[in-house]
């Protein structure tokens, strides 16, 4: 079980590796935005995923594992909504690249609609 549980923190660190490589090499806010919750939400999922087996079956502590799982679940829930209000207020505050559009400006056609 032990080698399960190093498999999922290195996964971890892989996703968290490639997400801050993606923060520096990615053009954009909104590109960046992408790598930083990749990082906040797959990097921490393994972590957790891993600290459940651990607590579950090294330890023998069904409280702690309970804990984590709900951590885990709420993370689930509130990293990517929190993301995209970021990137909501990004947009309408005009921060993007000034050089390019956008590819596909979906929420741009949304907001000239409600004007």
């Amino acid at each position: 079980m032990r080698i399960v549980i190093d498999v999922l923190i290195v996964i971890s660190l892989f996703f968290a590796l490639a997400g801050v490589v993606g923060m520096i090499r990615m053009p954009d806010t909104f590109c960046r935005m992408q790598s930083s919750t990749n990082i906040a939400t797959l990097g921490i999922l393994g972590v957790l995923i891993a600290g459940i087996l651990y607590s579950a079956v090294c330890l023998h502590d069904p409280a702690m594992a309970v804990k984590l799982a709900v951590m885990m679940v709420f993370y689930i829930i509130t990293n990517p909504v929190g993301a995209h209000a970021i990137a909501k207020g990004a947009y309408k505050h005009g921060i993007r690249r000034v050089d390019e559009e956008l590819a596909c400006d979906q929420y741009g056609e949304d907001l000239e609609d409600e004007e």
